[in-house]
């Protein structure tokens, strides 16, 4: 036995005696090699605080590396019996559990005959892949919001100096209500590839404005926003002394991918640091934007839609540089404070927002959302008109950062 192995060893002995902080380091070391029990055991002491700090994202974090949380707990196969005065409401919260889900593919899968090795393997592929995508910002639907005053309609064509005589009467949009969503997602690309235990990651959100209740419910307006980033985490000294759990920096670009005087983009360098205290989580994320060429004045004037540059120069001068967001659990539910300001006092401009999700029907994947938004930037077409607005729907994802 090697005097590695001796060292880990005897920190199980430690550990076992519950003497955590002898046994704390050799365990991470081993945990930080590939060892599945070392990780383990190592996601139980972030989460216990034995003989360190409780760090719940740590826990989570190294939980997963070790597969799963119950990878080294013995499962109860006991069969528990069926209530024959299962109610309504019990049926509709099994739907939204994962067991339920699983058995349905299953079911469905049994109906493939897989006598071939070929026919096999792509149903199991069929039932395992998921592309490795995971939840990004948060997935939501909101059938239901409304704001304060009426959206303007914007032509690619024509800008507000040239809009001809018959587009008058279209300037804005029927009613106050329509329906929003957003997709998001994020994949993980490599770990530890430069020995930093950084994770490197691509990331693409979609939010949708769509003027559901109106004549032919047309999208008003769809944002586009691909990212790429690397999350460093910070040494213990830093977590531990001031609770700065990583840094996080990347690239985005945003767009409407629309044309001419609809159109609207930037982009971004940014830098965002994350911390944790208890249930209480803040992202403080500062911005560069990227410059880009100026458009000719001819499109100022209304008359070269199809001239190339910047769509929305002063765009900073409403989103600012930088926001900040907290995220508190209480319970199962979760609420989230967004705040942004440009920082200029004598033009100030900024924008709140508060979200707020609870489990529907006690689901693990399901959620009422509710959000508020005040202020400049709801939505690319939008970054320079005040907004004040209310959502109800449901939430399918839900995030820390």
């Amino acid at each position: 036995m090697g005097q590695g192995a001796d060292k880990y060893t005897q920190a199980l002995v430690f550990y076992q005696d519950k003497n955590y902080k002898k046994a704390y380091g050799v365990i991470k070391t081993e945990a930080e090699r590939g060892n599945k029990e070392a990780q383990y055991i190592l996601a139980q002491m972030y989460e216990n605080g034995e003989g360190i700090k409780k760090d719940i994202l740590n826990a989570v974090h190294w939980y997963k590396q070790a597969a799963s949380k119950y990878a080294y707990v013995q499962k109860d196969y006991t069969k528990s019996k069926v209530s024959k005065e299962e109610n309504f409401f019990d049926r509709v919260q099994k739907q939204f559990k994962y067991t339920s889900e699983q058995k349905g593919a299953n079911f469905a899968f049994s109906k493939i005959d897989v006598e071939t090795p070929e026919v096999k393997s792509m149903v199991m592929k069929f039932l395992e892949n998921n592309f490795g995508l995971k939840p990004y910002n948060t997935n939501y639907f909101a059938p239901f919001t409304y704001s304060s005053s009426k959206y303007k309609r914007y032509f690619s064509a024509y800008n507000e100096n040239n809009l001809p005589t018959y587009l008058s009467s279209y300037t804005e949009y029927e009613s106050n209500i329509e329906a929003e969503y957003q997709l998001s997602f994020q994949k993980p690309l490599a770990y530890n590839l430069f020995g930093w235990n950084e994770y490197i990651y691509l990331a693409y959100t979609q939010q949708v404005w769509w003027k559901l209740y109106d004549e032919s419910a047309p999208f008003r307006e769809t944002n586009y926003t691909p990212e790429a980033f690397m999350i460093l985490p910070t040494s213990d000294h830093w977590d531990e002394k001031y609770n700065l759990k990583a840094l996080k920096f990347g690239y985005k670009h945003q767009s409407n991918g629309e044309e001419g005087y609809a159109s609207r983009s930037w982009n971004r360098l940014f830098l965002a640091s994350l911390w944790q205290w208890d249930s209480l989580f803040m992202k403080v994320e500062g911005w560069y934007r990227i410059p880009e060429d100026s458009k000719s004045a001819a499109f100022y004037e209304g008359t070269d839609p199809e001239a190339s540059g910047d769509d929305n120069p002063d765009i900073t001068d409403y989103l600012g540089y930088g926001e900040v967001t907290f995220k508190y659990l209480y319970g199962k539910q979760q609420f989230n404070l967004l705040l942004r300001n440009n920082l200029n006092f004598d033009e100030n401009k900024g924008a709140i927002q508060l979200d707020y999700t609870a489990p529907f029907f006690n689901s693990d994947n399901t959620f009422w959302y509710v959000k508020l938004f005040n202020g400049y930037g709801e939505s690319l077409i939008d970054y320079d008109r005040s907004v004040t607005k209310m959502s109800i729907g449901f939430a399918f994802s839900r995030g820390l950062f």
